[in-house]
Formats: structure tokens, C-alpha cells, sequence
């Protein structure tokens, strides 16, 4: 089967997973996948005989204020279709792409081509830029003429059934997020975590975009009553237009030197490996892709209690959820999860939970999404 998929190439949940679907896929010699995108996906980094990237040429025109990225990319779609023959899509975020698919079907089909068109919900596309009532008839109308529909979580799922007019004919599929356990596991980084924690200091960790949604000022804050009572140390990775804040915020409370800005890392798992704790305090997380890679490798949860988080983070087992902006409640769980008696139990119940989001589960439920549009 030769699948076109189109995402965002960059670090957001939606481009990794597409990117790391799109590499399973091709692994099993059974699909050969075309990734259309105005970018090179950031994990699209290794040689595959059943892979392609196809870069959108965006070209700008003085009667246009903005490129018109989503003429751009329909046109894209139509020219890869032809050429490589393939037999379906599959576009990830709601905003543009599946409107620029629609567009893409209607002109193959002028041309005697009919392609079925896969689309995945991932979260903001739907949460946050497609409530906007400038979208929301385009959102709409675009996942009720998608041949299949999937999303993250059953929240998710709920929200957009809530917010748009979905037709009862539109079948949403809740596929969740995956993660591979061969990337994702804890290795020994025994003298990383020396050089962090030379004490012995326990280890917290957040990633994020850090835009204002993540609330990563309340890790400062959880932190800030965790080192009252233990030595620790915190590890903020990733980038946004936060981050400047929060450091100014770590020099206010005095703990500067206690606390790492890391900026984008590509091996978030070697980092991950040090780790005792994770934080993720968002205001909305339509799944939590970066718990799921903390708990892969051995590293318990502590998270506010929204979206699909609840699906993923088991309460008092693989961490605690607390509810949104309440730090006194999260540094409390957090004290508990890392005391001696209970850190261990709480990393093996993280590995064990995210195991069941494997590549291997839940690549086959793509693939059925996949052979249920190609019958229709």
C-alpha cells in the first residue's frame, strides 16, 4: 500500500507521531510512505527504502500579504498522488490539512482519481484553533468529508464531537498515541546524572513547547515547596516564549542553581533516563505524548487532571493528577512519589502502563483504519 501522510515537521505531538508512524509503517515492508510537508520532518532522520519526503513548494507573490501555504500544499498532494500512484492519505492536524486534502480529492477526481483521505485529531486543532468561529465551519466540513477520522483520546473524541457540527454518519475512531520501547527505556547515564545531582539529589524533569497552555510556571512553583523538604534538582527542556519568564522566575526564588534550562534536545530519551519525576501541569493536553515517553523510561507522572491525561496517568499507581494550577496538591504527590519506600514501585508501574501504547498495539489499529476506508 502507498500511503501519503502530511503533518507539521516540527517538535509538536501531531509531527512526531505522523513521523514515527510513517517510519513503522515503511519498517514492515508492507507500505511505502510519502511524507508531503514545506519541511523535512524533525525525526525523519534515518534511510528507508519505503520512504519519501516530498518538500511543498511555497512561493510568495506581491498581491499576497501571506504565502497561500494551503494552495501550496493541495497542489503538492495532487502532483505526489499521480505520480507515486498512492492509494490513500492520511493528514495529521485538522487546520490545513484536511481542508487542502478535500481540495486535493476533489481535483483528482475531476481527473477520474479517487483517493480516500485518513485524518487525525491531535489536540489544539480542535481544542484551541478550530473552536475559533473563523474555522469552526471549515473544521466542520472538513472532518465530515474525511473518509475516516481518528483521535488521540475519548476526550478528545467528546470535545470535537461537542464543539463542531458532526454529522452521525461521521464515525470517529479513538486510536491513541504510541510509543516505541525500543527508543524509549531508561539507560544507564549513571555519570549524567553525577554531574546534575553530585549530592545524590532527586531528579525532576519537564519537557514542553512552554507556552502559557503548559503552565510550566507551576513547575517552578512545585518545585519550589519539593526542595523545602528533599534535595532535588529540576531539568526544564524544550523552548517558547515562556521560557525567558521562568528564568527570570527561578532567579527570584533563588534557585538559579538548582534548576537547568536545556533548550530542544532530539534525544529526550537520554535525558529522560536520569530522571526521577516528571511534571506536566498543562491546562489542556489532549493526550500528553511526553508523559508517555517519561513513564517508557521508568519515570512516574505527576499531572493535572485534563483532556486524555486521565487515560494514560492511573491515579496513586503510575503517578498522581491533580487538579489545574493546584501546586500545593501536586508538590505533596510529588514528596510522596520520592521517598525511598515508594520511587521504585512507582517507576516499574510507569514502565509496565506504557507499555500498552507499544508501536506494536497500536500500529494495527491505524492499519485497520486504513483496510475499513480502501472498502468503502
Amino acid at each position: 500500500m502507498k500511503i501519503g501522510i502530511v503533518c507539521y515537521p516540527t517538535y509538536g505531538g501531531s509531527g512526531v507521531v505522523a513521523t514515527e508512524l510513517g517510519k513503522a509503517l515503511a519498517a514492515t515492508d508492507r507500505y511505502e510512505v510519502h511524507f508531503i510537508t514545506y519541511d523535512q520532518p524533525t525525526r525523519l532522520d534515518f534511510f528507508n527504502k519505503n520512504l519519501f519526503y516530498h518538500k511543498v513548494d511555497i512561493r510568495t507573490y506581491p498581491l499576497f500579504k501571506y504565502p497561500p501555504y494551503e494552495l501550496a500544499l493541495a497542489s503538492s498532494m495532487v502532483q505526489v498522488v499521480k505520480n507515486e500512484q498512492l492509494d490513500l492519505l492520511h493528514v495529521h492536524y485538522a487546520i490545513p490539512h484536511a481542508s487542502a486534502a478535500f481540495m486535493a480529492k476533489q481535483i483528482l477526481k475531476a481527473q477520474g482519481i479517487d483517493i480516500p483521505v485518513v485524518t487525525t485529531l491531535h489536540g489544539t486543532d480542535i481544542t484551541l484553533v478550530g473552536k475559533d468561529e473563523t474555522f469552526e465551519p471549515v473544521v466542520s466540513f472538513s472532518i465530515n468529508q474525511s473518509d475516516g477520522v481518528t483521535a488521540v483520546s475519548e476526550s478528545l473524541k467528546q470535545q470535537t464531537l461537542e464543539y463542531f457540527d458532526i454529522q452521525s454518519s461521521t464515525d470517529i475512531k479513538v486510536v491513541p498515541n504510541f510509543i516505541d520501547l525500543d527508543r524509549f527505556k531508561r539507560q544507564k547515564k549513571d555519570h549524567f546524572k553525577k554531574a546534575i545531582c553530585p549530592n545524590g539529589e532527586k531528579l525532576l524533569i519537564h519537557i514542553s513547547n512552554m507556552r502559557k497552555v503548559k503552565r510550566a510556571s507551576d513547575v517552578i512553583k512545585v518545585f519550589a515547596k519539593v526542595r523545602k523538604e528533599i534535595p532535588c534538582k529540576l531539568l526544564m527542556v524544550g523552548d517558547g516564549p515562556e521560557r525567558t519568564h521562568l528564568e527570570e522566575t527561578c532567579y527570584d526564588i533563588g534557585a538559579c542553581h538548582d534548576v537547568r534550562f536545556l533548550g530542544k534536545l532530539d534525544t529526550i530519551e537520554e535525558v529522560l533516563s536520569v530522571a526521577d519525576l516528571f511534571i506536566m501541569p498543562s491546562a489542556k493536553e489532549s493526550f500528553g505524548l511526553a508523559a508517555l515517553e517519561a513513564m517508557a523510561c521508568e519515570v512516574p507522572v505527576i499531572s493535572s487532571n485534563v483532556g486524555g491525561l486521565p487515560e494514560l496517568n492511573i491515579q496513586g499507581v503510575t503517578g498522581f493528577m491533580s487538579d489545574v494550577g493546584d501546586v500545593d496538591d501536586m508538590a505533596r504527590n510529588t514528596i510522596h512519589i520520592l521517598q525511598d519506600e515508594h520511587l521504585p514501585t512507582f517507576k516499574a508501574n510507569a514502565r509496565k502502563r506504557a507499555e500498552d501504547f507499544s508501536l506494536e498495539n497500536i500500529r494495527p489499529l491505524y492499519e485497520e483504519v486504513y483496510e475499513q476506508v480502501l472498502k468503502k
